[in-house]
Parts: structure tokens; sequence; C-alpha cells
């Protein structure tokens, strides 16, 4: 490609950029929360997924961070390791040298063998449960809600609602539902007839309306408040050595315990087979169908591991959530996984107190439009008319997913695809 298409690229590759990390902010600080990991260290594996892995992969439109998927290996393994954080950051160190290996030996191959109807299965499982967990953040409930249970010793039938009702608040409500009014609005009057719309696009829109209402309700200017865990939380260091504390580094002495090398194999496991997963999900995405060379892109994936490891972030696989928010707003190239990283990093070392200000019902705005491209109704009647073995995989592989996890649902869907390729 000359150099006036790379610039020409720019124009959709830059807002892109910006909208993947927006998505990017909260996941990598909820999925280190989840991990029972060091938040920062959510934020150490964005970074390093966006510029490490962006760089060294051949994918056009695949982002990379920590995965959601990995979250209970994590949980587990620290366990297992006396919760020593560092001794965990050698199995991540490990982890990614075995899927250089792997890559190097052409391991990448198997990507190949997924039926088409469980990749789809396993998107649309996706986009269900994207949308699925935004709704606690689009109602303002918190983990703690009354209205999530029912106390004991009561019998009214109607009391869980009573709680539910006075646990949802009010300001995340009209968030959500004026970003959604702005979002659909936006893309289907105002993109299609001005250009610079196509520029700013509705997502960066959303957010900056989202800081702007947080700045009103600060001062009081609003019938409302958010509470702080309504809002994005980056850790805000007071000063650089404060910064650079917030890093981690492995523990080398732990090279002579057998469970670090147990960890490193299932961590390389997971991750390379959830990779692989998400770069054929995401070449079916990609309006101009690139394929992405799998062992170049497990060799990445290896490389941005042994970084995460060695600087104290979360083990990380190409990820459907970013790459699919990446491909729905419009990237051409993989300089928008790169800009993301970047921005990652310029922000949580000179802005984190702006971002801050983002409300979480805002980014649950921007990822209910994304699960929604990525579970559309359509999609289940176009696999329905392709016939049962189509359909049966596929239906199957979803709820594998929404009931148990992505790898239960993959596997699911592969052994009724295999078993439907034996009968027939």
């Amino acid at each position: 490609m000359n150099g006036n298409g790379r610039f020409e690229n720019l124009k959709y590759d830059i807002p892109a950029g910006i909208v993947v990390f927006f998505v990017a902010v909260p996941l990598c600080l909820g999925i280190a929360l989840a991990s029972g990991a060091p938040l920062f260290s959510g934020i150490v594996a964005g970074i390093i997924g966006g510029i490490v892995v962006g760089i060294a992969s051949g994918s056009r439109l695949g982002v990379s961070g920590p995965a959601a998927g990995l979250s209970a290996v994590v949980l587990s393994a620290l366990v297992t390791l006396g919760n020593s954080w560092e001794a965990f950051l050698l199995a991540v160190v490990i982890a990614g040298v075995l899927q250089v290996i792997v890559g190097m030996l052409g391991g990448g191959v198997i990507a190949y063998y997924f039926p088409s109807s469980v990749i789809k299965g396993m998107l649309t499982g996706i986009g269900i449960i994207i949308i699925l967990k935004q709704l606690p953040l689009a109602l303002g409930l918190n983990g703690e809600s009354k209205g999530l249970m029912l106390d004991e010793g009561v019998n009214n039938l109607f009391t869980p609602f009573y709680y539910f009702l006075h646990s949802i608040h009010l300001g995340p409500i009209l968030i959500t539902i004026i970003s959604l009014v702005v979002l659909i609005f936006y893309d289907k009057f105002l993109a299609s007839r001005y250009k610079v719309c196509k520029i700013i696009q509705a997502p960066i829109i959303v957010v900056l309306l989202g800081i702007i209402i947080t700045w009103l309700t600060q001062q009081a200017w609003l019938p409302f408040i958010l509470e702080q865990n309504e809002l994005v939380n980056i850790p805000v260091p007071s000063s650089t050595i404060d910064f650079l504390n917030q890093f981690y580094f492995p523990d080398f002495t732990q090279l002579t315990n057998i469970e670090v090398y147990k960890i490193g194999i299932v961590i390389a496991i997971i991750a390379s087979l959830e990779t692989l997963l998400c770069v054929e999900a995401t070449d079916k995405l990609d309006p101009k169908k690139h394929v992405t060379p799998t062992d170049r892109e497990l060799k990445a994936q290896g490389l941005g591991n042994i970084v995460c490891g060695l600087l104290g972030g979360l083990p990380l696989t190409q990820v459907i959530v970013r790459s699919s928010a990446n491909i729905t707003f419009g990237a051409k190239s993989k300089v928008s996984a790169i800009l993301h990283g970047f921005l990652l990093l310029l922000c949580v070392t000179t802005i984190p107190t702006l971002l801050n200000m983002i409300p979480l019902a805002t980014l649950a705005a921007i990822l209910f439009v994304v699960g929604y491209k990525l579970a559309e109704p359509a999609i289940f009647i176009k696999m329905y008319r392709l016939g049962w073995e189509q359909f049966l995989p596929f239906i199957t592989t979803i709820l594998g997913i929404i009931f148990e996890d992505l790898l239960v649902g993959i596997g699911i869907g592969m052994t009724l695809a295999i078993l439907k390729d034996d009968l027939t």
C-alpha cells in the first residue's frame, strides 16, 4: 500500500483507535479486579496488547489485551502460588515463550479446522454476554444491591422487585438512554450526510457528553449525582516514582517451582485457543476478508505475554470485544490497535483524573451497540434457514457460552459439528 493509502486510512483508524481505547479502559480494570490482580496490571496488559502485539501481529483489525476468559485461571493460579503475584508473572513469561515456540512450529494451523457455525455461534454468544454484562452498569446497580436477592424470612412475592426498583439509580439510566439515542441518531442520520461525522464518530461524542454530565453533577446543576463506583476508576499516581511503583517484576527464584510451569502451560493453551478463535472470528467480520497469518499471531501473542510477565501485566489474548468494536467503528488497518495502546499509556500518565469522569453507563451504551451488531436477530434467522446441521452447533455454542463459559460453549459446538460430519 502506498503512502497516500496509509494517509487515507488515518481518518478511519484514528477515530476507531479512540473508540477502542474508551472501550478498553473499563475492561482492563474490570478483568484485573475479577482476576484478583492489581488493577494496574490490566492497564499494563492493555498497553502491551496495543503497542507490542499490535506492531508484531499480522492481524489487520484484531486488538489484544487482558481477556475475561483467563480471569478464572489467574484467580486459581494465585491461590496455588500462595498469592504471589511475582511468581505468577514468571508463569506468564513461560506461557509467552511456549506460544512463540508453538508459532515457530506451525501450530497456528489448527485455527482453520473450526466450523463456521461454531465461529458464528461464538460471535453471537459473546454479543449477548456483552449486552447482559452491561445491564448493571446501565442501571447503576452494584454487586451488593439488595435488588439482586431475596432477604431471609421475607415471603412477599413483590419484595425483590421493591428492592430492585430502589437499587437502580436515575443518573446512569438517563445517561444510558441519552447515549443510545445519540449513538443511533448519529449513525442513522448524521454520519451518512456529513463528512465530519464520519471522522468524529458517535462513541467519541457520547464519551465527551458523559464527561460533561459528570462535571455538571459535581457542580450540583443536575437533579442526581453519580457515585464513585458509577465512574471509570483508574489509579492516579502522585509522582513519577509513584507511577513506576505500580509495575511488578517476575520472581525468577521460582524457576524451580513445578507449579509455575504447570500454570504457564495452562495459560499458553487457553490463551492460544482464545486467540486463534478470535482471529478466525475477526477475519470473518473484516469487510475485506483479510486472512491473518496464525503462526505469526501466536508468536506476536507470545512476545506480548513475555513482556506482560516482565512488567507486571495480566496475560493477554486477541480479544473479540475490542476487535469487534474496532471493526464496527471503521478501522482499516492495525494502526488503530497500536494507537489505542499509546492512548492508554498517555492517559494513565497524564490525565487519569479526566478519564475518571467518564460514566460507566456511557461505556455500557457503546458496548450495547457492539453487542447488538454481533448478535442481531437476523443471524438467528439466517442460521436456522441453513438447516439443523448448521443451526444446532450454532445455538448450542451460544447456550454453552451464556450458561457456562467461552471454552465450554465452543467445545459443545465443536462436538456437535464433528458428530454431524460423522453422521453425514
